[in-house]
């Protein structure tokens, strides 16, 4: 490896762990970690490990990475790039926002608010770093990042190039995109859409408008969108705060469910035989099917929260069973085997599998 880019780059962390890197605050250690604060750093750092064949993992926020206690083989690449750009003039009629991948979302959020925009106010609270947002087309309170995603700027690692790469190219869908379980491409910054006058996106999750005192569908200030926003996710556990082991976790572990129409009727009907034919099963249309909530599977399995009990090092959150979480001495191994038994006990009891939204470095279910 040449110096040029050690040199640009925070000097090689003595400390190789890399739990301190994760919202989960578990991990064994890499076998080196840079630092790289800006996107020509991190385009020459990954570049150069490229060239001499060493393993890389490329780490943002870390709010949605499950990694191994024995850690990583390689050399963990964290983006802490940081500008953030309004542009000059408008596109389509409608202004925008471009922001490194190292950008702090809910900051990000903030600051188009601070500037008299609005658009991204129901992704607010969301922790991790810009750049992940579209590899998960993120999303919250009925909004996702595909309905505002302007462009991606990618490194393309295997042609040695960047490129803007548009969201129509990326095959996005329920926390899913092209981008993700690949690393051939690298996102070093994203752009999206925004709304004038501060005005919210419509509010089509129900219990956000509720909250609200507006109708589904209205739109209303974009502030008053992101305080309730952020005080329902905070009920939930779900806003970073280091005091609060509930929010030491990867946000939510499993993705909802989405059954082929054809599969749904047998699950509803295995499902209200089990817990009462009376009984009103969540369920929304979603990619041509139906998705059902894995949270309220999860509770009607038998799993409360806080399961399974004050005693355990992980434990469901006591806010919000969709949250596996870190009680301040687990490791990852114990992790995953609560995130087998519940995902084992929710296909025992209604023949539906769950499956986990974080990326799993060097382990699995």
């Amino acid at each position: 490896m040449t110096d040029s880019g050690l040199d640009r780059a925070t000097a090689p962390d003595q400390d190789t762990r890399l739990a301190a890197l994760t919202t989960l605050r578990l991990g064994g250690p890499a076998r080196a970690i840079v630092r790289c604060g800006d996107t020509r750093t991190l385009v020459d750092q990954i570049t150069e490990l490229d060239d001499v064949g060493e393993r890389t993992l490329v780490i943002g926020g870390g709010s949605n990475l499950v990694i191994a206690d024995e850690g990583f083989d390689g050399t963990a690449v964290v983006i802490e790039s940081a500008h953030v750009d309004f542009g000059t003039g408008r596109e389509s009629g409608r202004p925008h926002v471009t922001a490194d991948a190292g950008v702090n979302w809910d900051e990000l959020v903030a600051a188009t608010l601070d500037a008299g925009f609005g658009g991204l106010e129901c992704l607010s609270g969301i922790p991790g770093a810009a750049g992940a947002t579209p590899v998960q087309n993120v999303g919250a309170y009925g909004v996702e990042v595909a309905d505002l995603l302007r462009s991606v700027q990618v490194l393309d690692r295997r042609a040695g190039v960047l490129r803007w790469v548009s969201p129509g190219e990326l095959g996005l869908g329920y926390r899913t995109s092209t981008l993700k379980h690949r690393d051939d491409h690298v996102v070093v910054a994203v752009s999206f859409w925004l709304n004038d006058s501060r005005t919210s996106q419509p509010l089509r999750y129900r219990e956000l408008s509720s909250a609200l005192g507006i109708e589904p569908g209205e739109r209303t200030d974009a502030v008053r969108v992101r305080e309730q926003v952020l005080a329902l996710r905070g009920g939930k556990g779900m806003v970073l705060d280091a005091d609060d082991n509930d929010t030491w976790s990867a946000g939510s572990f499993f993705t909802n469910p989405i059954l082929p129409p054809d599969d749904a009727s047998d699950v509803l009907s295995r499902i209200r035989d089990r817990i009462g034919s009376d009984i009103t099963v969540p369920t929304y249309p979603a990619d041509g099917g139906v998705k059902l909530s894995a949270g309220w599977l999860i509770e009607r399995a038998g799993y409360a929260r806080g399961y399974p009990g004050p005693s355990s090092p992980v434990r469901l959150s006591t806010k919000h069973t969709l949250a596996l979480t870190n009680r301040g001495e687990a490791t990852t191994d114990e992790l995953l085997d609560l995130a087998r038994d519940v995902r084992d006990g929710v296909r025992q009891a209604f023949g539906v599998s769950l499956h986990p939204e974080p990326v799993l470095v060097n382990c699995s279910l």
